[in-house]
């Protein structure tokens, strides 16, 4: 009898402990270790942890464009399941500026027309118009981009796969950062006035 009890109790421990890690959501008044965030108390959870407003982000700026992350820094229920999301709108004319980030994305685009692409390691462009139910791959770490070519605004939903894909624009890092202008100029090749105006334009330090 005991052995049946033993041997019961021996088949529902993995299973009580797969009920605990379905979900991992993401408690940000913990600290943060190299797996990702610890866990909220599951008893804590209601409904809206697993929902994102992906509300428009603010296009007025120098790209005309707005990406609203929802990483698992800024979405907890994504916290350790391995993808991402992001929403990016487009004034026309508007630019999701080259960037990168070391995973793989999917875009999807729900409205407008768009020009997107990536840039191989070969220095080979790849790029299409995109209308509205097309769906593009851009392989991780390749650097890549968006353009707004129709006559209204846009809208498209990307997927990563990684809860924190990380993201970096060339041109923020170049010139909103803390890299001397003296090196800007070495390394793009630019003479000091476009360094000033680029710093200026990203709030750098000179």
């Amino acid at each position: 009898m005991n052995f049946v009890v033993v041997f019961t109790l021996f088949l529902l421990a993995p299973l009580s402990k797969a009920i605990v890690e379905d979900f991992c959501v993401a408690d940000y008044t913990l600290p943060r270790g190299p797996a990702g965030y610890s866990c909220k108390d599951p008893d804590k959870l209601t409904f809206d942890d697993f929902v994102f407003k992906g509300i428009p982000g603010n296009t007025s700026n120098i790209y005309s464009s707005a990406v609203t992350p929802a990483f698992s820094s800024e979405f907890a229920a994504f916290n350790g399941l391995g993808l991402a999301m992001a929403r990016l709108d487009f004034e026309p004319g508007g630019v999701v500026a080259l960037h990168t980030h070391r995973t793989s994305e999917v875009l999807i685009l729900a409205r407008g027309k768009i020009i997107a692409g990536f840039i191989s390691t070969n220095n080979t462009a790849y790029y299409k118009t995109l209308k509205v139910g097309d769906i593009m791959i851009f392989p991780q770490s390749l650097l890549h981009f968006q353009v707004n070519v129709g006559k209204t605004r846009a809208l498209a939903f990307v997927t990563l796969n990684s809860a924190k894909p990380g993201l970096q624009f060339i041109d923020n890092s170049l010139f909103g950062g803390n890299l001397p202008p003296k090196l800007a100029e070495k390394i793009m090749v630019l003479d000091p006035e476009q360094v000033k105006k680029l710093k200026k334009a990203f709030g750098g330090t000179f």
